[in-house]
């Protein structure tokens, strides 16, 4: 069964928020922008405003969308996880941490790549130009290698 989800950068500057998830979660221990499981009645943009302020205490608008984001851990069938991409630089609020994990402003030039899932690397120079894309990342089945992966350039984001 497809899980669907989100990710949100939040850009202050030169900088993104990272989180670096609690252990016992999914992807425990990695670095990683904030987002998380879609909800059936939720759209992506509602469950991104969701997380984002589950995780951090910040309210965000004026998302930007960047595309889909396609993932398997094997190589067969539908994909495990379908991630909508998005990225805002419009917040408030008092950064707060939760059970996710711990909260960091990073530069954009020293993101922790070789801490985080290895298809970062592949997509968020992307989002970061402004581009929209649509990728694709085999991994295998326990997600600690990337097999293959494959990311088309759509558009320029408004």
């Amino acid at each position: 069964m497809v899980i669907y989800a989100t990710a949100c950068h939040i850009i202050n500057g030169k900088r993104v928020l990272l989180i670096k998830k609690s252990p016992e979660l999914f992807g425990g221990g990695k670095w990683s922008v904030l987002g998380g499981k879609m909800r059936p009645e939720e759209s992506p943009e509602q469950t991104c405003l969701r997380e984002v302020f589950e995780e951090s205490g910040l309210l965000v608008n004026g998302l930007k969308y960047h595309g889909v984001l396609e993932f398997w851990f094997g190589t067969e069938g539908e994909p495990d996880w379908v991630v909508h991409a998005f990225s805002t630089s419009s917040f408030q609020g008092q950064l707060t941490e939760s059970a996710e994990g711990i909260l960091q402003w990073t530069g954009v030039d020293e993101i922790p790549y070789t801490e985080m899932w290895a298809d970062n690397k592949h997509w968020f120079p992307l989002l970061f130009e402004g581009k929209a894309f649509h990728g694709r990342f085999w991994f295998n089945r326990e997600g600690t290698q990337l097999l293959d992966n494959k990311i088309e350039v759509t558009k320029e984001t408004s």
